[in-house]
């Protein structure tokens, strides 16, 4: 599925268009650099994301407290469920590499998108 027409269509969900970036986000972003954001998203979804059945999934992010985090979210990332919903990757099966590149992809191209708004 094409990123930017994902994001367009996640922007029209009320519920995922109320996740934003605030400023102590942006300014650990600013100090840790987006190659390190973006490790860490690989990190998160590693453990928590593409195991074939995710320890406590629906419930294994955090609204807050990093910025990958609020991404999985406002980018339906954040469960198995989600992920099968919004970009049909089906669950009961491990991530493939693949897979794990396009879900990085969509959590970085959601926090970029962030950090040039106003």
């Amino acid at each position: 599925m094409n990123i930017d027409d994902i994001l367009f269509k996640l922007s029209k969900s009320k519920f995922r268009s109320s996740f934003h970036l605030k400023q102590k986000d942006l300014d650990y972003i600013e100090k840790k650099g987006l190659k390190t954001i973006e490790s860490h998203a690989y990190d998160f979804i590693r453990t928590r994301l593409a195991p074939e059945n995710p320890l406590n999934d629906g419930k294994q992010t955090p609204t807050h407290g990093h910025p990958v985090f609020v991404s999985e979210h406002a980018t339906a990332t954040c469960c198995r469920e989600c992920l099968y919903k919004w970009h049909h990757i089906r669950k009961n099966h491990e991530l493939s590499e693949k897979e794990i590149d396009y879900v990085v992809k969509v959590i970085m191209t959601w926090i970029k998108n962030e950090m040039t708004k106003p």
